[in-house]
């Protein structure tokens, strides 16, 4: 499946992006990256999905060709952009979010009646709390180097060795640079939100997928586990052998899973 458009869609504040892959409106999945993503690196996701006739990833603000984040950000106002998307097409049949993407689609099928969703490793509080006041030094320091290391180290748990290694790809450096802009404001926005009673409460169905690598695990493992309690009464798959990475690491085994987990309902 190609991508054929790119939709702006205008939001409180800001403006946000959305790549279209397949029909402009039909029966259609929506797709949320999380923190240190984009809409673009989701594309061999997307180009591998068959389940519907859409598949529309979004491309959240603070990142290009997005707008800003804005004043006053926080998960509600994640949860109005996602809104935004999807009162963009006719026919939503699935919601899926990727970690802080999970969490954003989880919270606003709370309050918005939603088919299907599913979460691939969100990320929920306290996710990453013990690496806020870095990553704000960081942020206030305006030094976009010390934000993907604290990323990559504090929270994800790579090794110095791993962290340099990638620091040496100077394009890929660069790019996780532009992507760490906005992480501080992001992960203190997880960080604020309260989980609350009924979380996905208004969801028809919702499947929550965890990697084989990352099961009960810190952090995003755990952080999993804390999840599917919000949610008790979710679905949970495994994806055997993937981490969090999985969208770029097993891009055709990861759509094949969200094609089984979501086809039939886009179909029906």
């Amino acid at each position: 499946m190609e991508r054929t458009l790119q939709k702006r869609i205008e939001v409180t504040d800001s403006w946000i992006t959305v790549d279209v892959y397949g029909e402009p409106d039909g029966a259609a999945i929506v797709m949320i990256p999380g923190v240190m993503s984009k809409a673009s690196v989701w594309r061999h996701v997307a180009g591998a999905l068959t389940g519907w006739q859409t598949v529309a990833v979004v491309n959240r603000r603070g990142r290009h060709p997005s707008g800003p984040l804005g004043p006053g950000y926080s998960l509600g106002t994640e949860v109005a952009d996602a809104a935004a998307v999807l009162a963009g097409f006719g026919d939503v049949r699935t919601l899926f979010g990727w970690s802080y993407g999970g969490l954003i689609a989880l919270r606003l099928a709370s309050t918005h009646p939603l088919p299907h969703v599913i979460a691939y490793e969100p990320v929920i509080r306290p996710f990453a709390a013990h690496a806020l006041d870095d990553l704000r030094r960081a942020s206030e320091a305006d030094d976009p180097d010390a934000t993907v290391e604290i990323v990559m180290r504090q929270v994800s748990g790579m090794d110095a060795a791993a962290v340099e290694r990638l620091r040496m790809d100077d394009a890929a450096w660069q790019a996780l640079r532009r992507l760490g802009v906005p992480v501080y404001q992001e992960t203190l926005a997880i960080d604020q939100a309260e989980a609350g009673p009924g979380l996905a409460r208004a969801a028809g169905r919702v499947d929550l997928v965890v990697g084989g690598l990352d099961r009960g695990l810190p952090p995003y493992g755990t952080s999993f586990d804390d999840v599917c309690r919000a949610v008790p009464g979710a679905a949970v798959h495994e994806l055997p052998g993937q981490g969090h990475m999985a969208h770029l690491e097993a891009p055709r085994e990861l759509a094949a899973l969200v094609d089984r987990l979501g086809g039939p309902a886009a179909s029906g």
